[in-house]
């Protein structure tokens, strides 16, 4: 790909190697991303110690290393079909997830679930943040504060220069955790590591293996990992060619996050099952010292390095939702520097609340219940946003209107997406099951009838979804379809592109609706 600079306006690309581009349009001749770039990006998305983390939620709840990885497994897959579906939006729009989703809660209204979103990704970096800092500390006495900051500085210079750099990184990023989680992986399956001795005198931990409850959260602890990255993807996936094959994008995307995804949970399983472990990097750790001390050190180093790129991708996305929002009441010319502001006001958020949490000494705990509570607020979203995209507007928006505040056909507040969301969200409470580890912290009456069994997550997506489509059952298609057509006739260079595009939309470009 060329230069994200080249989308400043009168910027070359030799003049400049930071992004250009916010959360506007990327015309197609700025859009030389490859389709063979999408799979392995997601795959090192995925392919992280903190994944690891969520295979620490199984035995947390009695599960051995093998349901672990199981219901880990299954929980991932499900959970990245949306965010694969998401991604297919990227090269058919060129536009930001969270912009396109005005066309659903409308200009202002989308404000909503950009909270939701932003807690989302600033969630993820700050829960991230803590657990290198407690581990870091525990391992080699390193100042948590250093720590932070050692992290955060390289992650944000790499969100500022933006998309391609990060493109790029994520390639090196590949090729350092590979071999080392790879030696990992070798070291569990080989029988190289040894469980962890039992201390005399401790009182005796419950055996792991089966239980339904436990199964349960494994899999929405999973599930809602990569259902996270449902706000993220048409982020790394605008700068596709328009004519870029959905079918071929949801596969690569899937693949890539998916696998890498299964990998590290059931790594992460089977360290918290037989090390007993509560920390990954000192798991991690472990692992490398039966070699050699060094080796320890090592695995750990790599560990952080390669993580890094993740870290501003959180940062990245979360400067687009944040001037989004802004964007929604006030209008912010969408440069560079726009770019920057957000980062830096995203970045202080992420640092001020981690050093918070990390000094209430609840990293774990904080994990468990984050995991839970970010599946809440983003199904409902998620089973709106895809309603809309592939069975109610079924691809066809009119993008200059997703930056007009006034006039745009989508309104400033989408009554018909804000209803659902909430009606999706309401729905969910009397399911909800939130546990710090097997501390009940909010478990809602149908769900402690069922034995504390967490569904309210398939029951978000279901009410959100029948809601809106049935709300949309009155929306005037064919005056949005007149606009659309006259804006392909006069601004071609926003006309959708049809291929991987389902064939209904065809259909109703001719006027079928």
């Amino acid at each position: 790909m060329q230069p994200e600079s080249t989308a400043v306006k009168g910027t070359s690309s030799e003049q400049s190697p930071i992004e250009g581009r916010s959360i506007d349009f990327v015309p197609e001749q700025e859009r030389t991303d490859k389709l063979s770039s999408q799979g392995p990006f997601w795959f090192v998305g995925n392919f992280t110690f903190f994944t690891m983390t969520i295979g620490f939620v199984g035995p947390s709840v009695g599960l051995d290393a093998l349901w672990t990885t199981i219901a880990g497994t299954l929980g991932i897959m499900f959970g990245t079909l949306f965010m694969a579906f998401h991604g297919s939006q990227g090269p058919h729009l060129g536009l930001p997830q969270m912009i396109q989703s005005r066309a659903q809660f409308g200009y202002r209204g989308v404000v909503l679930v950009l909270l939701a979103t932003l807690f989302v990704f600033a969630g993820f970096n700050i829960v991230n943040l803590v657990l290198m800092m407690q581990g870091l500390k525990t391992l080699f006495s390193w100042n948590p504060f250093q720590v932070a900051l050692a992290v955060t500085v390289p992650a944000t210079i790499l969100a500022i220069l933006g998309h391609d750099w990060m493109h790029k990184t994520f390639k090196w990023s590949l090729f350092l955790s590979l071999p080392l989680y790879g030696l990992v992986t070798l070291a569990v399956l080989m029988g190289w590591v040894h469980d962890a001795p039992v201390v005399e005198g401790a009182a005796k931990a419950p055996p792991l293996g089966f239980n339904w409850t436990g199964f349960i959260a494994q899999f929405a602890a999973a599930a809602s990992y990569n259902i996270a990255y449902a706000p993220y993807v048409s982020d790394y996936s605008r700068y596709l060619p328009k004519n870029t094959s959905s079918g071929k994008l949801i596969t690569a995307v899937f693949l890539g996050a998916s696998l890498s995804g299964a990998w590290m949970i059931s790594v992460g399983g089977w360290l918290a099952s037989h090390l007993r472990a509560t920390d990954v990097l000192v798991a991690l750790n472990m692992v490398g010292a039966n070699f050699s001390p060094y080796l320890g050190t090592a695995v750990v180093a790599i560990t952080i390095l390669a993580f890094l790129p993740v870290i501003a991708m959180n940062i990245y996305s979360a400067k687009l939702t944040a001037i989004t929002s802004v964007d929604s009441f006030r209008k912010i010319e969408p440069t560079a520097k726009a770019r920057i502001v957000a980062i830096i006001f995203v970045v202080f958020l992420q640092l001020g609340v981690a050093m918070s949490i990390y000094n209430s000494s609840s990293g774990l705990s904080v994990l468990n219940i984050y995991l839970v509570v970010m599946l809440y607020f983003l199904v409902p979203w998620t089973a709106v946003n895809l309603t809309d995209y592939f069975f109610v507007r079924r691809g066809r928006y009119a993008i200059p209107h997703f930056f007009q505040p006034h006039g745009n056909i989508y309104g400033r507040w989408g009554a018909r997406g804000l209803l659902s969301y909430l009606a999706g969200f309401l729905a969910m409470v009397p399911f909800f099951c939130i546990f710090d580890g097997g501390r009940e912290v909010f478990v809602g009456p149908i769900a402690r009838a069922m034995g504390s069994v967490d569904l309210a997550w398939l029951v978000g997506l279901i009410a959100s979804s029948i809601v809106y489509y049935v709300s949309c059952r009155s929306l005037n298609l064919h005056h949005e379809e007149a606009v659309i057509s006259h804006i392909e006739l006069h601004m071609p260079e926003y006309t959708t592109g049809n291929k991987g595009v389902p064939v209904a939309v065809v259909q109703n470009q001719n006027g079928a609706r």
